[in-house]
């Protein structure tokens, strides 16, 4: 027997199940077996292994459903940190054109230990260029060797500077290459099989980065594989004044027009949907990946995502790139969702649970996994175990309300039955090392 066979968590304060009935379960056990919840009650033995949670609170892993991990390399770079998003776009294309797959992998594992210290089990990642002879695959074995359930999706721009694109021509590609990369890639590592450790999905940028053709033969060749659509739509201003002058739509319209709707769809921001492209997505299943730190750093505005919730819209939340962020801490993500809705439309608009809520189950709802997001008999173990004894908690009434009061670290985070953070350390890689490569190469690029 080893570690993934059976682990039972001893005398947990608190489980927030996140289940069909939403319960709340006080001073129980949760065995571990073969990867999936086996039980869950109390007094539960017998376990190859025991860990004790006296004093904790345990949640189901957080989900991000949308992140670019290879900006984890240009956090914070001058020349970017105060502009809206095609200026700061602009600033920082020229660097990540000097990326290779040293950049891609080492960025990878560096953007998902830190999601993994605040709770993350499961990642998207949104990877668009491929400069030097970098491709997906680098970051997929980034997220196999640390541990991370994974969704990468095959990116691409192909309308260059030239055309009338934003990003140069240097970074672009043909749209036929990029078919056939996104078909090799999807026939090397996608597993759509319940309990995988990575699906891939197709994810041309944006509409201001590829053509409609692209945007059209990926939804084909995504629903002929059988996997998921991903781009970004209606950020900012400024993507709804491009998508009116160049398509002569809205960015919900053109979505629809071109087989971008479905519960197979999910957009990351949609800041600026409007009531009619909200009634849209949820009656087509199409799912929402919120972003609110973005957002914010980049001025682009609040989503409305109480109006996407009650009108019925799956919405989950990303920590979007690391060089728009800065940061990629998915509980504190969470936090500022809570508190943008509040802003946005009163202190009632959010609760503390529906936020974490979004945070986990809804995340895995837009990613279509059902067997994720949930603290269930059956579903896979992916848990988050916070410690609640620390000085962020300390005077709290209620320990549910994480995003109020609470660590923003885990103490300990089992994906798939292992335990990959353990005291708040990551157990799957040398941490510090990676940091120090990480380190390097950022000095790198920024000599030029």
């Amino acid at each position: 027997m080893n570690e993934i066979d059976n682990t039972v968590i001893k005398n947990a304060r608190l489980i927030l199940t996140m289940d069909d009935a939403g319960r709340e379960m006080r001073d129980c056990d949760i065995r571990l077996q073969g990867g999936v919840i086996a039980e869950v009650g109390q007094g539960l033995a017998g376990a190859h292994k025991t860990l004790d949670a006296r004093g904790c609170l345990i949640t189901p892993g957080l989900v991000n459903t949308h992140h670019h991990l290879f900006q984890s390399l240009t956090r914070a770079v001058p020349g970017g940190q105060d502009a809206l998003l095609f200026g700061w776009l602009q600033t920082l294309y020229p660097i990540w054109s000097r990326f290779g797959p040293e950049e891609m992998y080492i960025s990878a594992q560096i953007g998902l230990a830190e999601l993994m210290l605040s709770g993350c089990t499961l990642s998207s990642d949104h990877l668009y260029l491929y400069p030097n002879g970098a491709r997906l695959d680098d970051t997929i074995a980034a997220a196999a060797d640390i541990g991370m359930r994974f969704h990468p999706t095959r990116g691409a721009m192909s309308i260059g500077e030239s055309d009338g694109g934003l990003p140069p021509d240097a970074l672009v590609e043909k749209e036929s290459a990029i078919l056939e990369d996104c078909i090799r890639v999807i026939d090397a590592h996608h597993d759509a099989s319940e309990g995988s450790m990575c699906r891939v999905g197709v994810a041309p940028c944006s509409p201001f980065s590829v053509s409609r053709d692209l945007m059209r033969d990926a939804a084909i060749l995504a629903r002929d594989k059988g996997v998921m659509l991903h781009t970004h739509l209606a950020e900012n201003d400024e993507d709804i004044a491009y998508s009116l002058e160049k398509f002569g739509a809205r960015p919900g319209q053109y979505a629809e027009d071109l087989g971008w709707t479905g519960n197979d769809v999910w957009h990351a921001h949609c800041v600026k949907l409007d009531g009619q492209e909200i009634d849209l997505f949820a009656r087509s299943g199409t799912g929402v990946a919120h972003c609110p730190c973005s957002n914010c750093r980049l001025g682009s505005g609040i989503a409305p995502v109480r109006a996407m919730r009650d009108a019925g819209v799956n919405v989950g939340l990303g920590v979007d790139g690391s060089a728009s962020n800065d940061a990629g801490n998915l509980v504190l993500e969470a936090r500022q969702s809570m508190l943008l809705q509040r802003v946005a439309n009163g202190a009632d608009a959010m609760s503390a649970r529906e936020a974490l809520r979004i945070a986990t189950r809804g995340g895995a709802e837009v990613l279509g996994r059902s067997d994720c997001g949930q603290i269930a008999v059956g579903k896979r173990a992916d848990l988050a175990i916070w410690d609640m004894s620390g000085i962020e908690a300390a005077g709290s009434w209620d320990p549910a309300a994480l995003l109020l009061a609470g660590p923003t670290q885990v103490r300990d985070l089992f994906i798939e039955g292992r335990r990959v953070v353990a005291s708040g350390q990551v157990t799957s890689i040398d941490l510090p090392k990676t940091i120090g490569r990480q380190n390097e190469l950022a000095q790198l690029l920024s000599e030029g």
